[in-house]
């Protein structure tokens, strides 16, 4: 029941095919050199290949909930630390003052004999 189940591999040799990938090369045509002075003609330009991600649109009511969340992140964050860093310093005061208080009252049972 709680062994693990383990899927069985269904071609046991191991070797992984790779996909086998097939372009056609088309032949490149170059016209003869002519006499004239003429430039010759820019090729064709590509089209810029589409994005199927989706775009991050912000308007400007998201843009300030977005600045206003991240100050309210930034100020809770930044509050939570500085009230530990005021624990940590109160408890270090008071394990001081114990340990004054301590030494003195040895230090008192000491001197009395």
């Amino acid at each position: 029941m709680l062994r693990p189940k383990i899927p069985t591999n269904p071609t046991a040799t191991g070797l992984v095919p790779l996909p086998t990938i097939t372009t056609a090369v088309e032949p490149q045509h170059t016209a003869p050199a002519c006499a004239c002075h003429h430039t010759p003609a820019a090729p064709a330009a590509v089209p810029a290949p589409v994005s199927n991600r989706p775009t991050v649109q912000l308007t400007p009511a998201g843009l300030i909930t977005v600045v206003a969340g991240g100050t309210a992140v930034v100020l809770v964050v930044g509050t939570v630390l500085v009230s530990l860093l005021l624990a940590v310093a109160v408890t270090a005061a008071s394990v001081a003052v114990c340990a004054i208080v301590l030494r003195s009252m040895l230090n008192d049972t000491r001197t009395r004999r």
